[in-house]
C-alpha cells in the first residue's frame, strides 16, 4: 500500500482539482476583486491570499479527520465508509456527464452561493474602511467556501482520508500537504491567466463548456478508487 499511495494521492489531487465548483466559486471572485480593486495586482495579491487561505483550511481538515479516526479507533470503519461515498458521488458524477443538473447532484450546500455573494459585498464595505479588514474578510470568506463547497469537492479527499488512516498518522501529513498543493495548483494558474488578461466571462464559457467532462472525468476516476479500495487492498472492518 506504501508503494502505491503516492501516486494515487497526486492523481487524486489532480482529479480533484479540476472540479467545476471550485472553479465556478473562484471565477466569480476574480470578477469581484477585478472590479473592487481596478488593480490586476491587488485581483493577484488578494486571489493568492485567498487560495492560501483554501489550502490551510483543507489541510488542517485532513488532519483533524485523521487524529479523530486514530483516537476513537474507528479507521476500519471510516475506510469503508470513505469506499462507499467515493462510489456513490462517482456515480452522481457521471450521471451529470449524461444528464446534467437532473435529480441529486454534488453541489455546493444550498443558499451557499448566495452567502458567498452577501460575503462579498461585505468585503466591499471593508475596503472601503481599512485594508487591513478586507485581508481578515479575505481569509473567513476562503474558510466559509471551503465548508461550503465540501459536499461537491470532497469525495476525493474523504477518500484519500480513509487510505491514509490505515497507516501511520506522521506519515500522513507530507502527502495531505502534497495533496493540497496539487488540490489548489490550478487556481493559481486560472489567478495568472486572468492577471494576464483574460476576462473572467471568458474563463466561466470555459468551464461551463468543459464541465460535462471535468464531472466525467471525476466519476470515473472516483469508481475506480472506490472498488480499488474496498477489493483490491481487502480491508478489515
Amino acid at each position: 500500500m506504501e508503494e502505491l499511495t503516492l501516486p494515487i494521492v497526486i492523481t487524486a489531487a489532480l482529479v480533484d482539482s479540476i472540479n467545476p465548483c471550485v472553479f465556478g466559486v473562484l471565477i466569480f471572485l476574480i470578477a469581484f476583486m477585478t472590479k473592487l480593486f481596478k488593480s490586476a495586482r491587488k485581483m493577484v495579491l488578494f486571489g493568492f491570499l485567498y487560495t492560501s487561505v483554501v489550502y490551510v483550511t483543507y489541510f488542517i481538515l485532513g488532519i483533524g479527520i485523521l487524529k479523530f479516526t486514530a483516537s476513537t479507533g474507528i479507521s476500519n470503519f471510516f475506510y469503508w465508509l470513505a469506499a462507499l461515498i467515493a462510489i456513490f458521488a462517482g456515480l452522481l458524477e457521471i450521471k451529470d456527464y449524461f444528464w446534467y443538473g437532473k435529480g441529486p447532484s454534488l453541489q455546493i450546500i444550498p443558499g451557499g452561493t448566495e452567502r458567498i455573494k452577501m460575503y462579498t459585498k461585505q468585503m466591499e464595505k471593508m475596503e472601503q474602511k481599512h485594508p487591513l479588514l478586507l485581508i481578515g474578510t479575505t481569509v473567513l470568506l476562503g474558510i466559509f467556501v471551503v465548508a461550503v463547497e465540501l459536499p461537491c469537492t470532497g469525495a476525493p479527499y474523504l477518500a484519500i482520508l480513509g487510505l491514509l488512516s490505515k497507516g501511520l498518522y506522521q506519515s500522513a501529513i507530507p502527502l495531505l500537504l502534497l495533496y493540497n498543493l496539487v488540490f489548489v495548483s490550478p487556481l493559481f494558474l486560472i489567478i495568472g491567466i486572468a492577471y494576464f488578461g483574460t476576462s473572467s466571462e471568458s474563463l466561466e464559457a470555459w468551464r461551463k463548456e468543459h464541465r460535462g467532462l471535468m464531472r466525467l472525468g471525476i466519476g470515473l476516476f472516483l469508481l475506480a478508487l472506490g472498488f480499488y479500495m474496498i477489493y483490491s487492498l481487502n480491508p478489515v472492518f
